[in-house]
């Protein structure tokens, strides 16, 4: 195991519920309409722009591309006024120790995250230091479950994706690892990541030892 692709949103910290709060507030001060529980699973570890399209769809209403693009980034300014009040605190149960026995095993560390803010939240959570490097979603062509987020991790830190280890907690992200040929680790219920090569219940459960048994299996 020589890298790490980590997912941000439900792995390193629990961002998603700031996600889905901008979402509501966007559509209802623009259509008056509330946005159900069950979106949120639709919308978790995607792009903003698909993640909107959903809703959008969802709701059948049609906007005009200049209107998305609005949207999608006001929706962006919500979401970010609600991360200014993040701090290392909010970094998930567990994730502090494993990047430090990853770090220990000079296992190298790459953000494969869907958010453009992820730079800004690790900075905030005061853990841009020990990444090697940080795939920018703007920049492939397709969003998760498509793998192009984590072949652009993998490549940044010069990386075999069969030699890499991908975090997820959403069915999007666990078919992206898979299919980008790195062995999958999910972190949530069987019933929706059983797609996942090795399972785990929450952060706090993951530990590099059965990550490492598990890539070792693998290959």
């Amino acid at each position: 195991m020589k890298g790490v692709l980590f997912d941000l949103d439900g792995v390193i910290a629990d961002t998603s519920v700031y996600h889905f709060q901008a979402w509501r507030k966007l559509i209802k001060d623009h259509f008056n309409r509330d946005l159900p529980d069950e979106l949120e699973k639709q919308t978790k570890g995607v792009s903003r722009k698909d993640s909107l399209t959903a809703i959008l769809n969802y709701l059948d209403i049609k906007v005009s591309d200049a209107n998305f693009q609005e949207m999608t980034d006001e929706k962006n300014n919500v979401f970010r006024k609600l991360l200014a009040s993040l701090t290392p605190q909010n970094i998930l149960p567990g994730i502090s120790d494993l990047i430090s026995q990853f770090k220990q095993h000079n296992v190298k560390l790459s953000l494969a995250s869907a958010s453009l803010n992820g730079p800004y939240i690790l900075e905030k959570l005061q853990l841009n230091s020990v990444f090697d490097a940080i795939a920018d979603p703007s920049k492939v062509m397709s969003g998760k479950p498509a793998p192009d987020i984590f072949l652009a991790a993998a490549s940044a830190i010069n990386v075999e994706p069969k030699d890499c280890v991908g975090i997820e907690d959403s069915i999007a992200g666990i078919k992206a690892i898979n299919s980008a040929g790195a062995l999958s680790v999910g972190v949530g219920a069987k019933n929706e990541l059983n797609e996942a090569k090795l399972l785990f219940p929450n952060t706090s459960a993951l530990t590099y030892n059965q990550i490492e048994t598990a890539w070792k299996k693998f290959n």
